[in-house]
């Protein structure tokens, strides 16, 4: 009876490490969503090495929009290319640096050829003025207007900060968080 119950523990055990290990083993890169006050996921977009995203707001002093774009490099981090702007003002460049291009192209500015990486960025949804939006799209289509955008609205609170970052989700994480999809 002893030796009975002795298999039945471990082969209790075994599952149960079986699926513990299985809930967190790292299943696909996204770009995460932490909430900025408690570190918890709050969102994620499945994306690889070489894609693509971008973040528009709509600037809260001048009230035209702004896109940031960027790329997933191969070791997970993410690069800031471009940046489209229409007016000068608080917070905008008004010029480009070393190996930047600075252009003027259907009446908007662009500073191109950026080259500025992060591991992760800060990251405010508008309060007062609430319209960002996220955009991607795939290694092949380096346009992220090419693809798909949805409201940060749809996602996360106005007001709220969250700490974006590329990292490995785990099918734990894809239960938790949300999957932002088009």
């Amino acid at each position: 009876m002893r030796r009975k119950w002795v298999q039945f523990l471990l082969l209790f055990l075994l599952i149960g490490g079986g699926i513990g290990f299985g809930v967190n083993y790292p299943i696909q890169t996204a770009l995460v969503f932490n909430d900025g006050e408690s570190g918890e996921l709050t969102a994620f977009l499945p994306l690889k090495e070489n894609d693509y995203f971008s973040i528009t707001f709509t600037h809260s002093i001048h009230l035209t929009d702004v896109v940031e774009k960027y790329s997933v490099t191969e070791d997970l981090m993410i690069e800031q290319y471009e940046i489209i702007y229409e007016e000068f003002g608080i917070g905008m460049p008004n010029n480009a640096g070393d190996g930047e291009e600075f252009v003027y192209e259907d009446g908007k500015y662009h500073i191109k050829n950026m080259e500025n990486r992060f591991e992760s960025l800060n990251i405010r949804n508008g309060e007062v003025v609430s319209n960002h939006r996220l955009a991607w799209t795939d290694q092949d289509h380096k346009d992220t207007r090419a693809c798909c955008e949805v409201p940060f609205n749809d996602y996360f609170e106005p007001g709220d900060w969250y700490k974006v970052k590329m990292d490995e989700i785990t099918l734990l994480d894809y239960w938790k968080g949300e999957r932002i999809s088009e």
